[in-house]
């Protein structure tokens, strides 16, 4: 998987941060309001410009010096995506002029050592476009004048810019090395796992829950192939999230996720399942990963009757019946027990990721399943199926050709999926489908 370049978005408070994303993204991802300090948590977003592909990172409004703790907190998230960025956007208000504050930003920037380009933003007419020679004085470089409600102005100049150096990268460039990235709560041997996986001692391992900080890669090889193995911060409730380094971890964990190919979802066999592991299951599928449940500490299960481990595979099915698809593997880092089956059950996962259904072979099973089982009748009407089509894999997506979208209900879809899953397998893999309007309503 290609590394994306990353440019991080920082300013003062309310000087249009996230407008400027949402005008890049052309919908509004990033909440906007006039309220200074909107924006806390750091998001990324994947954009395009000109067929160059790259992360922005929208962050909280600085106020440096500001003693209060929310302010504190967005301004060290600030330095935080400075650090994770390749370039940085300075954004500041052309309608306001400069501010003290943003002197002591552009101070803090020039420190980073990255590439900055001033944006001098809400410059919303050519006649304002002088406005932007006072900010010469932060010494940052040349002013682009930009409206970035409006996408009018320098926007053009300042995206060619910052992506001059970009590559170009294929939208469905793929690695050849598989990555797997090891996630679940903390304190379930996640890194214990990774390091038993190893042979080394690359990941510092503790009782203590939180001390994987940073998401960290490892590339192994195993008969063979490489794999690239990625450790993560353990995910806790939100709630129980303190502000500052490990929100920014659980953040990179999150990220990790999106990133790999494969999951493995590391549960506490001791514990058991907890709503948390379900949180973190469903943030995996959200993202379309494929996904391998991994029982942890099964040595430390007392009771080893033939049974215990049917038993304890039923139980998983009760908790979590939404993952009926996902293969599990009951393990011991500790002992080392089945450990390298991770990357036999990672190879056929992800090749169920990255698997295409001929046009004429889905189209056979789906009007067999609308055969077996006819959508019912709503109000007089009834839907029609009339083709279908695979679109992508990664996770494998579907549309649907229909009369009309109202009368394709959950319920229904769920069964559709069902039968593909039943006729093509998607071991260990979300599919998505969905559905688009032909012809008439009827």
């Amino acid at each position: 998987m290609s590394n994306k370049p990353i440019v991080a978005i920082v300013g003062r408070p309310n000087v249009g941060k996230s407008t400027f994303v949402n005008r890049l993204l052309g919908a509004r991802h990033s909440i906007v309001d006039d309220k200074a300090g909107v924006t806390r948590d750091r998001i990324y977003f994947d954009v395009e410009w000109m067929d160059k592909q790259f992360t922005i990172i929208d962050t909280g409004g600085i106020i440096p010096g500001d003693e209060d703790e929310i302010m504190l907190n967005i301004f060290t998230q600030a330095k935080v995506a400075c650090d994770e960025a390749d370039k940085i956007i300075f954004l500041v208000d052309g309608k306001d002029g400069i501010n003290p504050i943003d002197y002591d930003i552009a101070n803090i920037l020039r420190q980073s050592g990255k590439e900055i380009f001033l944006a001098v933003n809400k410059l919303d007419s050519p006649d304002k476009f002088i406005n932007t020679s006072e900010f010469y004085a932060l010494a940052v470089g040349e002013p682009y004048p930009i409206s970035a409600l409006h996408g009018s102005g320098g926007v053009g100049d300042l995206l060619d810019a910052v992506t001059k150096d970009f590559d170009y990268i294929e939208e469905n460039e793929k690695s050849e090395n598989i990555r797997i990235a090891i996630v679940g709560k903390p304190n379930v041997g996640k890194s214990s796992i990774v390091n038993a996986l190893l042979n080394k001692e690359r990941v510092i391992v503790s009782d203590v829950s939180g001390t994987t900080r940073d998401a960290i890669d490892s590339l192994v090889k195993y008969e063979g192939k490489e794999y690239i193995l990625v450790d993560t911060a353990g995910i806790r409730k939100k709630s129980k999230v303190d502000w500052g380094i490990e929100k920014f971890a659980v953040d990179r964990s999150i990220r990790a996720i999106r990133n790999c190919d494969i999951a493995v979802l590391v549960i506490d066999a001791v514990e058991g399942i907890s709503d948390q592991d379900k949180k973190i299951a469903s943030t995996i599928l959200e993202a379309g990963k494929g996904m391998i449940l991994a029982i942890n500490k099964w040595d430390l299960i007392e009771d080893k009757k033939s049974d215990t481990l049917n038993k304890y595979s039923k139980e998983v099915e009760q908790e979590m019946p939404f993952l009926s698809f996902v293969p599990k593997i009951f393990i011991s880092a500790k002992t080392k027990q089945r450990l390298v089956n991770i990357y036999k059950l990672s190879d056929e996962v992800f090749e169920q990721c990255t698997k295409r259904v001929t046009t004429s072979i889905l189209n056979r099973v789906i009007m067999d399943a609308v055969s077996m089982n006819p959508p019912v009748s709503i109000k007089g009407k009834r839907l029609k199926l009339f083709y279908a089509t695979q679109v992508k894999v990664q996770p494998p997506a579907f549309v649907l050709f229909i009369n009309n979208e109202d009368l394709l209900k959950d319920n229904y879809l769920k069964y559709l999926e069902n039968k593909l899953r039943e006729a093509f397998g998607f071991k260990g893999t979300p599919i998505k489908i969905s559905a688009k309007e032909k012809g008439e309503k009827q």
